[in-house]
């Protein structure tokens, strides 16, 4: 025997079938929504067919070589931009997510001749912990040329740190001149994912800003040798220059590790002076 329902119970369940539905998309948008917002990057406006203006990966020689002649003038000993993401992440709430922790300008004739700013990254990580920790080497060596004596030293350290994504960006760039031994420039980076609590690395920012890892890193090789050609010209004159090992590893985007993001500018940095006495590096600007 077939039974007919009733129309208007059949009504009803059908908008219940609807409300479930709603109901269960706005739990899905909610959910994707929260995700995107704290941990994912996702760019909505591509998603929709929507093409925003590249910043990144489309500077003409030009800009380039401007930015990179300006590169010694962008080391401000602070946090540029103190109004950044990350503020619920602070150890100290009096303090920015990075503070000159250690700042010293002395000279003693004949021994030494000191200035510098150290920082400290106040965030509570145990990530950052180590970063602090590596830092503190520049602190030790401050303390070491304070100490010296009739060594004629020369030592500076300065900073610079942005936060752009997300991503908190510190470079520390200290240079060291002992008597009449050869100039030794140091570069070490910091970039840390303010979103996801971890270390970020090169090919991850690249991801992030929809860079075409084979375009930078085409730019890379170009640029390591441009400078080895011309370190060949000048040891053909018989000039005493840092060579560079052109098909060496160090120079894929997964090995480089020192960079740092600004305003919209990503420098790749080469510090040779990391390693050896020298203060020859390579820059590259994306």
């Amino acid at each position: 025997m077939n039974v007919t329902l009733p129309e208007k119970n059949a009504i009803k369940k059908r908008q219940l079938i609807i409300y479930v539905s709603i109901m269960l998309v706005c739990i899905i948008c909610v959910i994707v929504a929260f995700y995107v917002q704290f941990y994912a990057r996702i760019d909505i406006g591509r998603l929709v067919g929507i093409a925003k203006e590249k910043e990144f990966g489309e500077k003409t020689e030009e800009q380039a070589e401007i930015l990179e002649n300006e590169f010694e003038t962008i080391f401000t000993n602070s946090l540029t931009n103190p109004d950044g993401q990350g503020e619920n992440k602070k150890k100290d709430e009096s303090r920015d997510l990075v503070y000159t922790e250690v700042q010293k300008k002395e000279s003693k004739l004949n021994s030494y001749d000191v200035e510098v700013y150290i920082p400290k990254i106040n965030i509570d990580s145990p990530v950052i912990d180590e970063y602090n920790k590596d830092i503190d080497a520049f602190i030790q060596k401050t303390n070491e040329v304070l100490e010296s004596e009739n060594k004629n030293i020369i030592y500076t350290v300065e900073y610079v740190a942005n936060i752009q994504e997300d991503i908190l960006s510190l470079m520390i760039r200290s240079n060291l001149k002992e008597g009449t031994s050869a100039q030794r420039v140091i570069v070490e980076t910091y970039n840390y994912d303010l979103r996801n609590n971890k270390e970020i690395s090169l090919e991850e920012v690249l991801d992030i800003e929809y860079v075409d890892k084979s375009l930078v890193q085409d730019k890379i090789n170009e640029k390591i040798e441009t400078e080895q050609r011309q370190v060949e010209d000048l040891k053909a004159l018989g000039y005493n220059i840092y060579s560079r090992n052109t098909s060496s590893d160090e120079y894929k985007i997964e090995n480089s590790k020192i960079f740092y993001l600004t305003d919209n500018v990503l420098y790749i940095i080469y510090p040779y002076g990391n390693e050896n006495y020298t203060s020859e590096m390579d820059l590259v600007v994306i």
